[in-house]
Order: structure tokens, then C-alpha cells, then sequence
């Protein structure tokens, strides 16, 4: 009896196994999938501004980081754009604190400037800056954030926004090691997190848009 029901037991453990074998195969893949498309978005992300910046109608400063605010702000000084929002600013951050973060005498701060203090997130900062510039009738913005950060925020804005316009300028910081990340665990993890982030928000905006 013993001997019969192992018999019989053999042909239903085969497509268990398949099934098994088949579901390994494929998260092999999309391993491969994710690690290579990983190198491709380290290798795409921006290391140097833009040698020229085309004018636009508003610039938006998405919050992370006072380079980000004084990049925005000194293109808005250079004309670049007829104002300046930055968007996610903290409840308890006065205006005060962030005209001190400005070089100089930051005499547009007062005139040019608008705090946005709902977002939380990169989607709060798309659709905050999709109310501004409806508010403000502007077909184009230069988009100012850290380098890391350009590729899920576009993707947010471009989603917020699709008639507008939307000009890259890439932000870096000292402590982000982009030649030779893999060198610097810090670094690694940040991009890691952000290209996990980047392909959530691609299959979200893939999956919500209209068949």
C-alpha cells in the first residue's frame, strides 16, 4: 500500500515542481530586469547643469536641501523665470529663515517668491505646483531638485501638468558620489531607494492612464 501511494502520490508533485521551477525563472529575470535597469538609471542621472537654461515662464523648487533654494533663486535673479515657488515647505519654516539661505541681498525674495507648505511628498509637490501654475497661466517651468530626484519628479509633474513644459535643472551635493557609487554604501542606498521609488511611480502612471 505504502509503495502505491508513493506511485501515485509522483505525477501530482510534477506541476508543483513546474510551477515552482517557472516561478523561480521568473523572478530570476526580473532580478536581471531591476539590477540592469538600476545601472541604466545611475548611468542616465545628470552630473553637470545644463551649460544653457532656456527662459521660462515660473521656476519650482522642490524642497530637500537649501542648494535646491539657492539654484532656484539665482536662476529667478538671472530672469530665467517671472517667479520663484517653493514647494514643501515646512509649517514652522518662516520666510525669513529661507531669504537667509539666499546669497546676497535677495532683493526679489519679497516680490517673486511663493511658499508652498501642503505638499509632503514628491506627489503633493507635483500637484502643488500644477495649482500654482494654473493660478499663475504659465505654460512652462524650469524644474529645480537634486539630480537623484529629476526622473520620479518629472514623472509626477508630467502627470500633474501634461500641457506644461517642464526644463530639468539638476542639483548635487557634496556628499553624493555619483562616479563610483557603488564605493560609497551612503550613496548606494540613496539611489537604491530612488530607482525603487521611480519604478513604482512608471508602473502607477502606466496603469492609470486611459486604454
Amino acid at each position: 500500500m505504502s509503495a502505491n501511494m508513493k506511485a501515485d502520490d509522483t505525477p501530482r508533485q510534477e506541476p508543483g515542481r513546474r510551477i515552482t521551477r517557472i516561478a523561480a525563472g521568473v523572478a530570476a529575470l526580473l532580478a536581471v530586469a531591476y539590477v540592469g535597469g538600476f545601472f541604466l538609471f545611475t548611468a542616465e542621472l545628470q552630473r553637470t547643469p545644463p551649460a544653457e537654461v532656456p527662459v521660462a515662464d515660473g521656476i519650482v523648487a522642490l524642497t530637500g536641501g537649501p542648494d535646491r533654494i539657492t539654484v532656484a533663486y539665482r536662476l529667478l535673479d538671472e530672469g530665467k523665470g517671472m517667479r520663484l515657488l517653493i514647494t514643501g515647505v515646512h509649517p514652522d519654516v518662516t520666510p525669513v529663515s529661507l531669504k537667509n539661505i539666499v546669497p546676497g541681498e535677495a532683493d526679489k525674495f519679497d516680490c517673486c517668491v511663493d511658499l508652498g507648505r501642503m505638499a509632503e511628498n514628491t506627489i503633493g509637490n507635483a500637484a502643488e505646483t500644477a495649482d500654482w501654475v494654473r493660478r499663475n497661466d504659465y505654460r512652462s517651468v524650469i524644474l529645480v531638485t537634486s539630480t537623484y530626484h529629476l526622473p520620479r519628479a518629472r514623472l509626477e509633474l508630467n502627470r500633474a501638468m501634461p500641457a506644461v513644459e517642464i526644463v530639468s535643472y539638476p542639483v548635487f551635493q557634496d556628499t553624493l558620489h555619483l562616479d563610483g557609487w557603488w564605493a560609497y554604501p551612503g550613496t548606494t542606498r540613496l539611489l537604491v531607494s530612488e530607482y525603487t521609488k521611480y519604478l513604482l511611480t512608471l508602473v502607477y502612471r502606466q496603469s492609470s492612464m486611459p486604454s
